[in-house]
């Protein structure tokens, strides 16, 4: 049986519209010849020895843990978890304590392109889209959530673009045992511009991040910024999202694959 790979990663570029002016990555680029007169005065010969006056290819990064397709950790949303659980809750996980058992798994879609940007997706809204998919959600499935924002991706409107998933609908998830979302968007809540502005009209502080802040109930992580989820199936696909180990970290880095047997 053939194995297909697509790639549900953005490559990590500076210079685009990823995140917000604060948060954008930067990358200095160091060509071979740039990088060749520091190892041949150590070595103690001419640049010229080198093969064709070169050596070595590198980047100089400054970036978040959160800049490109990252995982989040538990201890990202809130310092404890599974306050539903247990008593007072727990400390909540950093990203170098996230069971792997948690990042290979079943991956299942849900198409939510169709929602208006800002809305905050609800249990209903999740139950639908698996009703319409024929789908029923099982321990550790992968559940990635397809909106509007990946089409803007590197563009001015990115981070304001798309649905978010509220408060219970990701409790919901969670309830069937889920332990990994993710969406192609900046943020698994909906774009904070249109938070703010629902915030500034009911005074409800509890509209702030409210998505994330069901991790303080039940402990999971999300992947963030993915893409090409519109080239999957509903479900039928496998999810590799395993983070780069950050000691103490709140998010990982990761190259998010997803696996298909044809």
């Amino acid at each position: 049986m053939a194995r297909r790979f697509i790639d549900l990663s953005v490559a990590l570029k500076a210079g685009i519209a990823s995140d917000p002016p604060h948060m954008l990555p930067e990358i200095e680029y160091l060509d071979h010849h740039m990088t060749a007169p520091a190892m041949a005065d150590y070595m103690g010969v001419p640049v010229s020895a080198l093969p064709e006056g070169e050596y070595a290819a590198m980047e100089r990064v400054r970036i978040s843990t959160h800049n490109g397709t990252h995982l989040d950790a538990p201890y990202h949303y809130f310092s404890r978890m599974n306050e539903r659980s247990v008593p007072g809750g727990e400390p909540a996980w950093r990203i170098d304590e996230v069971p792997l058992e948690w990042c290979f798994s079943r991956g299942v879609k849900l198409d939510f392109r169709s929602k208006p940007d800002g809305h905050v997706c609800t249990p209903d809204d999740v139950k639908r889209e698996l009703d319409r998919i024929a789908y029923t959600l099982k321990p550790l499935d992968i559940v990635l959530v397809n909106t509007a924002a990946a089409a803007r991706y590197g563009e001015a409107d990115y981070i304001d673009t798309g649905c978010g998933m509220g408060k219970a609908a990701t409790l919901w998830m969670l309830e069937q045992g889920v332990r990994v979302v993710g969406t192609d968007a900046w943020s698994w809540d909906a774009p904070f511009s249109h938070t703010r502005r629902k915030v500034a009209e009911t005074g409800d502080a509890a509209l702030i991040w409210e998505g994330h802040r069901a991790g303080r109930e039940i402990g999971y992580s999300h992947l963030e910024k993915l893409a090409n989820l519109d080239k999957l199936p509903p479900h039928g696909f496998m999810v590799a999202c395993f983070p780069v180990k950050v000691h103490r970290g709140s998010a990982g880095w990761t190259r998010a694959v997803a696996i298909l047997e044809d």
